[in-house]
This record gives C-alpha cells, structure tokens and sequence, in this order.
C-alpha cells in the first residue's frame, strides 16, 4: 500500500475501526534489503567501546567516515562517532561537569544532541547550529546536573536527521550517581547496552536508503529533501540491529542480568518479548530509576525510547537459548537477537523493592495543546503549522511544571528537549504500566491523546519538542519553545 493511499485509509477509519482493522501498529513502509541475508544468531554481540577523556572533564571524538564488517562478508560505509558505529558509549557521573568536543570530518554539517540531556541551549544540538563538514568543530557542553539514567547521542541536522542516522551518527550515554550504586544491580558484564535499530541493504553491502526525489522536492531550508513520498510515513529496514550487528547472539551465565534497551530505529516500533517465556523487571525509564520496580511480559518502545531492565536468567535451564523478539513484526524482522545461557554462576545481585526517590509531582500551571497531525496538504505539522525556526509555539517558565497535551492521527513518538515529564492519562484514562516514570519521549498512537506534565528545570533559552519518527521530523514535524 503506498504511503499515500495508507495515509487516506488511516484518516478514514479513525481510532476504533483502525485497532479493529488490525492496523493501528503500523509505523512507517519497509525498505527491502538487496543482498543475501545472513542467518540469525550467528554474529556476537558486541558492545561498544566506552569512550576515554582526553583529561579530566574533557572528552575529543571525530566524526568520519569508515568501512566496517557489518553483514559477514561485506563492508558498509559507516558515518560513525569516531568511525564506529554505532559511537563510543560515554559512561558519565552525575554533578561531573564534562566537554565533548566535536570535530566533523565528514562531508556534510552535523549537530549533535545529547537525548535526555539537561544541557544549555547552546549545547543542545538546535538543527541549524551546525558544525562544518571537513574539518570543523563544536565543545558541547553538558553539567550533567540530572539523575542517573539511560542517555543517546545522534545527528539532528535540520532536514537530514533520519539518513545521518540512518548511516550511523548515533551512541549510547550512561549518567550514574550515588542513588544508583548503592543499589545491588548487576554491573560489569552483566550490564548490557542495547541500542536497537533496523537498517537496509544494497547489493554491496551499502547502506540502503532514499534517493531525493526526481520532482526535486526541496526542504525548509532549501537543500534537497531525503524523503520521497512512498516513504513518508517513515522508514523501516528488514535487518535488525543490536549495537551494530545484525541479530546477534551473546553468551549469558545463569544469572540477572541489566539489559539498557534503546530503540535507535528511524521509525520501527518494537514490542519486545522474551521466547519462550521470561519476564522482564523494569528498573528505570528514560530519565531515571522508578521509585519501584515494574514486572512485564512484552514492552512497547518507540524510536527514541528507553527501558532499564533486568532479566533473570536463572530462570532457564543451562544450555537455553532465550530470544528476544518483537510482536509487532512478521519474517526477519520479527527476531531481535538472542541469549544463550551458558553456565551456572553465583549471583549476589538484586532488585530491591524501593529503587529510588525520584522527583515528586509538581502543581502545573497551564496546560498546552500540541497536535500532531499530517495536514490536507500533505504536510507533517504541530498545531497546523511546519516548523518554523525560530517561531516558539509556548514560553514556559523555568521553574515551573505543565501539563501538554499531546494528540495524534498516527503513530508520533513525540520528544521534549530539556524537560522531562510524566504520563498522566492515555485518552482520559490511567496511562499503561510501561509509562511508568519520568521520561522525554512518548509515543502517542493513532487517535489518541496523551497528558504529560512537563517540568521545565535547568536552563533558560530555546529549546524544542518534535516527533521523534526521524523521517516526520525531516518533514518539518518539529516546533519551538523558550523557557523565560
């Protein structure tokens, strides 16, 4: 069904024919890989290397590009965080005050923005606060005033977010504290991230993404657009990815373990689950540790979202092979990666039932509307309006908290820069079990309205809230604040 014809069918249904139609998990149309897939579970998975500083405080990484193994038997082009990809993890205390600088030595501008950062405006990768290609370079600088959490560094170039991405701008962050290490979480190697995407093929082993289209469709900034129509509901690979590898496979001893789930996906939404059984405990959400851990069968997460989990793999005999898969998708992609419980192994972890005191509600002061929605003439809009630069649509006061009210016609992953906030309702009702704690993204289903309460800590300046669907957001469904 092409994107066009898809989006008129959604628009016809509505909400309640469309669950019933079985279509409301659509999230973008898939682009087909060209070259031989490999079997499942026959890569290791590998874990980025932590990023070093070059002194106390400072930490250098370039931006460039490299050949890397990523399909056995080929070699990708990889725009990559040091020519990695994906980047070196930045493993970060809280109150420790650090500098990344920058330096692009790719061919095209760059901005880097620290998802779930409590950075100054002027370090939060603004679309338009480029770094120059061939050599040019930024200090971002991030005083890591927030609690412990699961952070992500990606590309946000105005216009071309999904395709540098796509072809490998993009790492994980850790922010630890004291709450944290008192607890006895497992550490070490039994702490896995795992950055999750999907990614297409060309025949030789390329990257396989959208061409600009022949019509010469440009974006708001004037450069030639990378989304043509039949993708602009977004992109989906057939190949997953777990840190860089397709359908990996990792060798786990009887043991918990702290799985740190990142969908770095472009537009893929996952509803993750354990086979042939398991449960995971959820420990944190995108900003931070609940208050108490949450038991669940299946996760939903959408691109830009964080779980902080821990699976107990005592629970399967020796020689097990638990895998990890999405529901929401059908053939290759419906495998993510597995685990194979090794050996038996002793195991002085544990999840407590009080994690830890995370910041309480805060009475609101307004509440805003944002609507998310693909306008008549073909636009992604907020409020109706493609974004304009520039051109806040609220002006929060710092200090202060407020519910916004997030409404949809599609699946729109919706992001908050600086501020973070807590799901209170799901079209007037409680919201799920899996939005439980303080988070920057959420997704917002066809038809749906979501309430929030946004807390607006930090810094004064310009920030911005946008779909986190990268292809959405390269067509302009992104919009301004300034917290005053």
């Amino acid at each position: 069904m092409s994107a066009l014809t898809r989006r008129g069918f959604l628009g016809v249904l509505g909400g309640a024919a469309l669950a019933a139609a079985g279509c409301a998990e659509i999230s973008g149309e898939l682009l087909r890989s060209r070259l031989t897939l490999p079997r499942p579970f026959t890569v290791p998975l590998p874990i980025p290397e932590v990023a070093r500083p070059v002194r106390p405080g400072r930490y250098e990484v370039t931006q460039r590009a490299a050949r890397i193994e990523i399909i056995p038997g080929t070699t990708t082009e990889v725009l990559g965080y040091g020519g990695t990809f994906p980047g070196p993890t930045f493993d970060l205390r809280r109150g420790s005050r650090v500098t990344v600088a920058v330096r692009n030595e790719l061919s095209v501008p760059t901005s880097t923005h620290l998802h779930g950062g409590v950075t100054p405006p002027g370090s939060d990768g603004y679309p338009t606060d480029l770094v120059a290609p061939g050599g040019g370079a930024k200090d971002y600088d991030y005083p890591l005033e927030q609690r412990a959490a699961t952070l992500w560094y990606h590309d946000h170039r105005m216009d071309f977010t999904g395709p540098q991405v796509w072809r490998g701008l993009a790492g994980m962050a850790l922010v630890r504290d004291e709450e944290e290490d008192a607890l006895p979480l497992p550490r070490g190697e039994r702490e896995l991230p795992l950055m999750i995407c999907d990614r297409a093929f060309d025949e030789d082993g390329s990257f396989r993404y959208l061409s600009p289209p022949a019509s010469g469709h440009t974006g708001h900034t004037g450069h030639m657009a990378p989304v043509d129509g039949d993708y602009m509901e977004g992109v989906e690979g057939d190949v997953i990815l777990v840190n860089g590898a397709p359908w990996p496979v990792a060798e786990v001893t009887a043991t918990r373990y702290r799985l740190r789930l990142l969908n770095a996906s472009n537009a893929r939404r996952y509803r993750l689950r354990l086979a042939p059984g398991g449960r995971f405990t959820q420990i944190g959400s995108d900003s931070g540790l609940l208050a108490a851990p949450v038991a669940h069968d299946e996760l939903p997460i959408s691109p830009g979202e964080r779980y902080d989990v821990v699976v107990d793999f005592s629970a399967y005999p020796v020689g097990s092979a638990v895998t990890l898969v999405n529901t929401l998708a059908s053939g290759p992609a419906r495998n993510v990666m597995r685990f194979v419980v090794a050996r038996r192994a002793a195991d002085d972890t544990a999840v407590p039932a009080v994690l830890s005191r995370p910041p309480g509600r805060v009475a609101p002061v307004t509440t805003r509307g944002f609507d998310f929605r693909r306008s008549s003439e073909g636009a992604w809009t907020i409020n109706g309006r493609p974004y304009r630069p520039g051109v806040p649509l609220a002006r929060p006061r710092l200090g202060t908290a407020e519910v916004w009210r997030l409404s949809s016609d599609f699946h729109h992953p919706v992001h908050v820069h600086l501020a973070h906030f807590l799901v209170l309702a799901r079209n007037g009702r409680a919201p799920a079990a899996s939005d439980a704690g303080w988070k920057d993204t959420v997704d917002v289903r066809p038809y749906e309205v979501v309430d929030v309460l946004a807390r607006f800590d930090g810094y004064r300046g310009r920030y911005m809230l946008h779909c986190h669907n990268l292809e959405h957001e390269d067509m302009a469904m992104m919009a301004d604040f300034e917290v005053i």
